[in-house]
């Protein structure tokens, strides 16, 4: 769930990323409702890529118990919060860059959640990770489609603005990292695979003040907290600046803040 790009990778807070765990484990769900019998069944071997905080790794080991399970990450604080779902010999955890790692076992399932929007051009890893595959394995992921939702233009209207520019343009920018579901499919249908894609926006309903950016502090927003960190008083402006955009963008009603949140899922079969 978190980037694999280290120059800028940024800083990161489980429990924040955590607060909102049921709205970000809902989707996982719902991939892993689509996901078939694995080739090595009861015993497959798994690959979870951009593990987090191995919250959602630990559901593989549920639907899986005999499965041996590996989620890569390359946060050390997420790894340092993953640490406690680890069910030794069958499920570990392991500090890997998705964009690098070069399979050198056969899989069952490779899987991916909120974590792919990190590498820009991870489709082109797809061929690697699908020849990784044993006949009959799938590849799974999960990705985020809501990059032209105001909680993401407004981030970077205000990051490119004449005060922020010099110091943020670009940071944390990954709207060209995500393609369209057509194009997963097209990709995924030229290597062979028959292929699940489709798309779900949620409506999210959030509680408390500041909900939106109390979201997005655990994901979005982490690129600039992390470029910003050695300077308390930027950092502060920038977040005050971003929350009041927020709340005009996301304006609380009667039962909580409604935050849509599209995104993508994939689920390709290798025959």
């Amino acid at each position: 769930m978190t980037p694999t790009t280290p120059a800028a990778e940024p800083t990161w807070d489980p429990r924040q990323y955590l607060r909102h765990a049921d709205h970000r484990t809902r989707p996982f769900h719902d991939l892993l409702a689509r996901i078939g019998d694995l080739p090595g069944h009861p015993a497959p071997r798994i690959a979870d890529l951009g593990c987090g905080a191995g919250n959602v790794t630990a559901l593989l080991a549920d639907r899986w118990p005999q499965a041996r399970i590996t989620g890569y990450d390359t946060s050390p604080q997420m790894l340092a919060e993953a640490a406690a779902h680890a069910r030794p010999p069958l499920l570990d955890f392991a500090e890997t860059d998705a964009a690098t790692w070069t399979p050198t076992e056969t899989y069952g399932l490779i899987v991916s959640t909120s974590a792919l929007q990190w590498i820009p051009g991870h489709a082109a890893y797809f061929p690697r990770w699908i020849d990784a595959l044993a006949p009959g394995g799938t590849l799974a992921f999960q990705i985020p489609g809501n990059f032209t939702a105001p909680s993401h233009t407004l981030l970077a209207q205000l990051r490119d603005s004449d005060r922020w520019r010099p110091r943020l343009h670009g940071t944390g920018e990954r709207t060209a990292a995500v393609l369209e579901p057509a194009d997963y499919l097209t990709r995924l249908r030229d290597l062979g695979c028959t292929a699940d894609v489709w798309e779900t926006t949620y409506l999210q309903t959030l509680h408390g003040d500041d909900a939106v950016l109390d979201w997005v502090k655990g994901t979005a927003l982490r690129p600039v907290l992390t470029a910003l960190a050695d300077d308390a008083e930027a950092r502060d402006a920038f977040v005050t600046a971003y929350r009041d955009l927020l709340h005009e963008a996301y304006p609380p009603g009667p039962y909580g803040t409604v935050f849509p949140f599209r995104r993508i899922f994939a689920v390709a079969r290798k025959p």
